[in-house]
């Protein structure tokens, strides 16, 4: 039990201080987005508080669920005390289903981030993919950025928009319609990058379009790119 409990109060820490990469790179506004870590080895996954303000955030006010997103309060230490791993008073993200189910049924991912950059936003705004007209998409999104469907907060449907998309895709990253971006790595820092990234190369091809239509890259050299930032360069 002492170790399922340091591993939990590291990976608490670890998304409270992820956290203020999303402010820093002005990713975020107010209490909106949010990250979450899954807890190595566990059923179980760390995310965000609801409604608090990021200057307030704290390792101890990170929520522990389980998969389905339903909060964890503790468990026994077997001495006849009780652990406990989350603030009782504090309810997760709104986001938690979602990100529940993108552990669920996506193993090999061990963080998600979810914001609303400016930028990326307004192509979900428009339903538009990003398309790869950059050697740093290549690289970092093997492709274009796609699009998710239209699904209201709530219940898991997000979650499975951002599955059934993004397991058709070399891209960490997707813009859910109408809603904002999501994003995925092997564990939460390599999602927070991939978010810091998806509002870069957004903003950047917004701007190549006002300046005329962009040269897109041949799927071949794309593929290349990918290949060779994933497995040798970018490791």
């Amino acid at each position: 039990m002492s170790a399922l409990l340091d591993t939990i109060e590291r990976t608490r820490r670890e998304v409270c201080t992820l956290h203020a990469e999303l402010t820093r790179y002005q990713l975020v506004v107010w209490t909106a987005g949010n990250v979450s870590a899954r807890v190595p080895g566990h059923d179980l996954m760390v995310i965000k508080p609801s409604g608090v303000s990021y200057d307030d955030l704290a390792p101890e006010l990170m929520v522990v669920t389980d998969l389905y997103g339903i909060p964890v309060s503790g468990a026994s230490t077997g001495n006849g005390n009780m652990a406990e791993w989350s603030n009782p008073a504090l309810t997760p993200s709104s986001d938690s289903a979602a990100h529940a189910y993108v552990y669920r049924h996506m193993p090999e991912v061990g963080g998600v981030v979810h914001t609303h950059s400016t930028y990326a936003t307004a192509w979900a705004a428009r339903g538009e993919a990003v398309p790869c007209v950059l050697t740093m998409m290549g690289d970092e999104f093997g492709g274009s950025i796609p699009v998710g469907p239209f699904a209201l907060i709530g219940d898991d449907s997000i979650g499975r928009g951002i599955v059934e998309t993004l397991q058709a895709s070399h891209s960490p990253a997707v813009l859910m319609q109408n809603h904002g971006p999501f994003t995925i790595g092997k564990d939460a820092r390599a999602a927070v990058k991939a978010a810091v990234m998806c509002e870069e190369v957004a903003r950047t091809v917004h701007i190549a379009r006002q300046l005329g239509e962009p040269i897109p890259i041949d799927e071949a050299k794309i593929e290349s790119l990918f290949e060779r930032y994933q497995n040798v360069y970018g490791r």
